[in-house]
């Protein structure tokens, strides 16, 4: 018998405001303000995308922004939030990091600060009722200039903290073909200063070289994504050697055609060269699979035996953003599920 996925506590580091969204929920707000949704959001969810090209990319977004358009007051962002949480202490999840660029709902919430404090009101609030804590990294856009990105760095620095609530992190998201990294390093010197740590998206839909310039330029502490890494023996050296640890989201790796199933998804050979592991969702809401099934697809795909998966889990914790006492908790209660009997 084999234990649950469920059960095993764990941490979630990889996971968009927008893309976190039940789809159930998104039904039912576009019914509250009147609006109309894609048949690939209504009728045959979860949809068929890729991200290969360019045409790929904008089908994902102009998804992507219909959900997103669908939050339009105070009580809708704060739904958002708790049933996220709610989502992933269900699935065993004892801290998450959601990542949100407040820039995108300002217009409707009365700008970027306000946006970004009942996010972080309502990450406190959902901590103190569902016995997990949630704290939150504010993402600038590689669709949006430079400029914005610096805004948000400080806005980001007057928020940061620590343990539920807080800014606890400035990441770079969105099409990595997009712009340029080095145009975005000023932001994230302004983030570092104010002691927050660099988590950018890299290496999901362009390889090393792409990894290498954000090694070099944004000084990250976690990697989105970056499963291909494996491409440059030279690249990942520099990852494991460095202690950068890497969210990898196998779900979003074959949902966008990076790889073309689960089964190469790069999960065995990252572990075995020593990298950092924290498996993530990335946006469940598109891709149809949360946290619990990437550590099924671990086992089912990869061969994890519990010990290995118990593994993952502590090494999700360790490179969390989460306060100590969470951290040591979750870790003595991984050592607790695998010490039980899997009956």
């Amino acid at each position: 018998m084999l234990r649950s996925v469920v059960a095993l506590p764990k941490a979630h580091l990889h996971l968009h405001f927008t893309g976190s969204m039940r789809i159930g929920s998104v039904h039912d707000l576009a019914r509250k303000h009147g609006l109309s949704l894609p048949d690939a959001l209504r009728t045959s969810w979860p949809p068929q995308l890729s991200g290969a090209d360019e045409r790929g990319w904008f089908r994902f977004q102009r998804l992507y922004d219909a959900a997103r358009h669908c939050v339009q007051d105070e009580s809708d962002l704060r739904r958002v939030v708790r049933e996220a949480a709610e989502d992933d202490a269900t699935e065993g999840s004892r801290w998450l990091e959601i990542q949100v660029d407040p820039t995108t709902y300002a217009a409707r919430l009365g700008g970027v600060t306000p946006t970004l404090e009942i996010v972080l009101d309502e990450a406190r609030s959902a901590s103190d009722d569902l016995g997990i804590g949630v704290g939150v990294i504010v993402a600038a856009s590689r669709m949006r200039h430079p400029f914005e990105a610096r805004t948000l760095a400080r806005l980001a620095a007057r928020h940061v903290g620590e343990g539920p609530g807080a800014v606890i992190g400035f990441g770079l998201s969105n099409d990595e073909r997009r712009a340029d990294t080095r145009d975005f390093a000023p932001a994230f010197s302004l983030a570092r200063r104010a002691g927050l740590p660099s988590v950018p998206h890299a290496g999901e839909l362009l390889g090393p070289r792409a990894i290498g310039e954000t090694l070099d330029t944004l000084a990250p502490t976690r990697l989105g994504h970056g499963v291909r890494s494996v491409e440059s023996d030279e690249i990942l050296h520099r990852i494991v050697d460095g202690g950068v640890a890497l969210e990898v989201c196998p779900g979003s790796n074959v949902a966008l055609g990076v790889y073309a199933t689960a089964a190469q998804v790069p999960l065995r050979r990252l572990v075995d060269a020593g990298a950092q592991i924290a498996l993530g969702a990335d946006d469940p809401m598109l891709f149809g699979s949360r946290l619990a099934d990437q550590y099924r697809s671990a086992r089912e795909d990869h061969g994890f035996t519990d010990g290995q998966l118990a593994e993952l889990a502590r090494s999700s914790v360790r490179v969390s953003f989460a306060p100590e006492g969470i951290k040591k908790q979750t870790l003595a209660d991984i050592d607790a599920w695998l010490s039980a009997d899997p009956a």
